[in-house]
This record gives structure tokens, C-alpha cells and sequence, in this order.
């Protein structure tokens, strides 16, 4: 599936000798990932297409001409797609090629140079290992290492990742996004809008179910045992009073295992889900307070009413149809775009209720990382759908990995996409004034 790529807006800039170009702010997942100039891409889109040759998707062409406003929202727009597309194809996303581009424009938009450091990646019992990494080490190569110092067996690191996250007030815990295996932790950290963000790491899956792949490495059973105990005491999962009894007797005997905790865990409401901070929904009726948790295949609300009630109101996977992310705020220029685009942000998912289509519309600041929960729950049930069909054939896109199996629908879906409302985006005056750029300024 698509990742969340953007260009919301482009800058016209002054090289040293006086020559214009224009700057594309390339946004993934809402936050400002890099500024790249054209004719940067196009020279990357070379040396993908010399290793990659027509698999790739097509690149925006070249003007010779002065461009229009029009051409250059139509050029920015075309950017925007290629980015998206050419991140569907996981031996794109391994590739020297890819990775090594996308490195060094991260450093140089922040202005960071290559050199060693030490970086804290907080556990789930909020303990943090420190390790000694390279500034230009991305999310992949980090986790890599924080594996083999707490010892997680490799073959399951597909089954974790490495998160940003807001430690708030009271002990409060916000996940903010998941970090791309190809994104640079030391540099989000270093540029982060976003106060008291860390680095963590976290299983990322969300069909509890998995847990059972995990129970013959010690080290993954300590994670899940981490994550059980902090979900239940941020009432993430939330046990009944003989479930919670039950659970904190385990922990205090002697004999108790882990994997006995996990699997009474299992049993508990929400066990394994993800929850989003408080946000407003149109449900039953626009600006009602709601508290989303995601996980096992669905989409979990519990509804704030006007008389002070509540209402717990379920979205199976199995009925949604599609959805969108949707920025609604303002672009300001303060030396370039703001580095976030978290602000102003919907997602809005179609859903059949009674074989009636509907909008069920979220506001939060936390919409990519929803997104991104729900499509890896598509993915999940992708999988165990071919599991239990030997005889169909698909094929499944990661990140990561790529996975065949034999299914009769073999045509990809986008369920996902983003839009960027552009007659509510305030442009400072200096943006998007192509009328006398020529290609070769670019």
C-alpha cells in the first residue's frame, strides 16, 4: 500500500548566484521529512530506473518553457504520486539506491552532519537502552542494533518497531507516528515540534493473535510481558475487576511465567490494541468527544454523548470500504513550512452498516497514525486469508518484505489516500510563483 506522502506546498528560493528554484516540502505521515529541488528527484529517479528499469512508475517530465502556476501545481501534484507509488514495491524501499538518496536529504534539509552519537530507545517498561549509532543511521539499522543488545531473535524484527512518542504529564503516553525503516531517528528527534518525544520500541502488529510467534524467543516474550503490564496501567486494555485480580496475582508468584500472563492477557478487552489521544467525531452528531482503539480487526470508539453518557459503538474491518486523510489547517512560511501538519487533520472512512454506505468522519492530530494502524490490519488479514486459501495467490507488500501467495484476486486495492484541502491552505506570498522560472532554474 501507498505511504504517507505529500508535497502540501513548494517555495520559490535564490541560489548564491541569484538564479530562482523552487524547493518541494515533501511531508510523510505529517511531519516535514525533506526539501528537495527537482531536479534532485530527477536525478534520483535515474539511478532508480538504471537498477530498477520500467517497473518504476512515471516521473514527472521535464519543462523547457516557463511554467505556469498551473503547470507547477500540476508538476508538484505528479511529485506527490510518484513518491507514493514508487514506495509500493519493497525491493525499491531495500535498495542502496533509495536509501542512501533519502538519508542524505533528511540530513541536509536539518543540517546535520554525519557523525557518532548516543541514542536512548525507551522499552516498554519505560527503561531506555542507550546505544552508540551514527547520526545517518536510519530506523531499520537501529533497531537492528537494540535487538542484538537485549538479544530479540532477527527473524522477528518485522514483528516491532521503533516509534515516536510523547511522554505527557501524570504518566500520560502518546504514540505519534512509527517510524519508517528508511527515516533517521537521531534527525526527527533533533527537528521534532513535538515536546518530550522519545524513541521506543514497540510490537507492530495488531492482530493479537500473533503473540503465539513470538513465544519460543526469550527476549520478544519479555517485550510483549512489558507492553502487556504498561497497556493495562495506561487503561489501554482494559481488564474486568476478576481479570485484573487474576493478572496481579500472576505477577506476584513465584512460579508464574510470562507467557501464562500474556495468555490470560489475551483475554482482556483491547489486549494488544493501539488507543489515539481524545478527539472529536460527526458521530452520532458532529463534535461529539470520542476515545479510538484500534486493533484485532476493528475500530473500537467510545462516544462522549451531550448528557454526559457514553456509547461504545464498534467499525469491523470487514465493512469499511476505504478512507482518507484530509489536512484542513493553514501552510505558514517561517523559514520554509511548519514541520508538522498535525494540527488540522480528519480522517474519514467509509463504512456499510445494514448494506447502507456511510462517512464516519475522526478529527485528530493522530489521523496518519490511524491510517497507518488500519492498513496493516488489511495486511494482516491479507495474510491470514492466503493462509487458510493455499490454492489463491497474493501478493503482499510491506515495507519490509515481500510476501507471494496463490489468490484469484490478484489486483491490488488502494484502500488509503490523502488530501490536501488547497482552497483552505493559506500559501505565504512567496510560494508557488513559477511564471518566469524556466527548467533550468529548477
Amino acid at each position: 500500500m501507498k505511504m504517507h506522502f505529500c508535497i502540501p506546498v513548494s517555495q520559490q528560493r535564490l541560489d548564491a548566484l541569484g538564479s530562482r528554484y523552487v524547493l518541494y516540502s515533501v511531508y510523510l505521515d505529517g511531519f516535514l521529512f525533506c526539501r528537495v529541488r527537482y531536479s534532485q528527484l530527477h536525478g534520483w529517479n535515474e539511478q532508480l530506473r538504471r537498477v530498477f528499469g520500467s517497473s518504476l512508475p512515471p516521473f514527472p517530465p521535464k519543462y523547457y518553457l516557463a511554467m505556469t502556476t498551473a503547470m507547477a501545481d500540476e508538476r508538484r501534484d505528479q511529485l506527490e504520486q510518484y513518491l507514493q507509488n514508487v514506495t509500493m514495491d519493497p525491493n525499491v524501499l531495500r535498495s542502496d539506491v533509495f536509501i542512501e538518496f533519502l538519508k542524505l536529504v533528511q540530513l541536509n534539509t536539518f543540517d546535520i552532519t554525519t557523525k557518532k552519537a548516543s541514542l536512548d530507545i525507551f522499552l516498554p517498561n519505560e527503561r531506555s537502552i542507550p546505544v552508540e549509532i551514527l547520526t545517518s543511521d536510519t530506523a531499520e539499522r537501529i533497531l537492528e542494533v537494540v535487538s542484538h543488545k537485549i538479544g530479540l531473535c532477527r527473524e522477528l524484527l518485522d514483528y516491532f518497531g521503533l516509534f515516536l512518542i510523547r511522554f505527557g504529564k501524570e504518566g500520560k503516553l502518546s504514540v505519534v507516528k512509527k517510524l519508517a525503516d528508511f527515516e533517521l531517528p537521531y534527525v526527527h528527534l533533533a527537528s521534532s515540534e513535538v515536546e518530550n518525544c522519545k524513541v521506543g520500541l514497540r510490537k507492530w502488529y495488531m492482530d493479537p493473535s500473533l503473540d503465539s510467534m513470538l513465544m519460543d524467543c526469550k527476549a520478544a516474550v519479555d517485550l510483549l510481558y512489558m507492553q502487556a503490564i504498561q497497556d493495562i496501567a495506561k487503561e489501554w486494555a482494559k481488564p474486568t475487576q476478576a481479570q485484573r485480580q487474576n493478572l496481579e496475582a500472576l505477577q506476584k508468584e513465584d512460579n508464574q511465567t510470562k507467557e501464562q500472563f500474556l495468555e490470560l492477557a489475551q483475554e482482556v478487552r483491547h489486549y494488544g490494541y493501539l488507543q489515539l489521544d481524545p478527539c472529536t467525531c460527526d458521530y452520532p452528531e458532529p463534535g461529539s468527544g470520542a476515545v479510538l482503539s484500534v486493533g484485532n480487526n476493528e475500530i473500537s470508539c467510545r462516544i462522549s454523548l451531550p448528557d454526559g453518557q457514553t456509547q461504545d459503538t464498534i467499525f469491523q474491518m470487514s465493512g469499511v470500504k476505504c478512507w482518507q486523510v484530509t489536512f484542513l489547517g493553514t501552510l505558514l512560511d517561517v523559514d520554509g513550512p511548519q514541520r508538522t501538519l498535525n494540527q488540522n487533520l480528519e480522517l474519514r472512512f467509509q463504512y456499510s452498516e445494514d448494506s447502507h454506505w456511510q462517512w464516519f468522519v475522526v478529527y485528530t492530530k493522530q489521523a496518519f497514525l490511524l491510517s497507518s494502524c488500519l492498513k496493516k490490519m488489511i495486511s494482516e488479514n491479507t495474510v491470514k486469508l492466503a493462509a487458510e486459501n493455499p490454492e489463491m495467490q497474493i501478493e503482499v507488500l510491506e515495507q519490509s518484505k515481500s510476501k507471494k501467495y496463490h489468490v484469484q484476486q490478484s489486483q491490488q486495492k488502494d484502500y488509503s489516500s490523502f488530501l490536501s484541502r488547497k482552497s483552505k491552505t493559506k500559501i505565504a506570498k512567496d510560494d508557488c510563483v513559477f511564471g518566469n522560472i524556466k527548467e533550468e532554474d529548477l
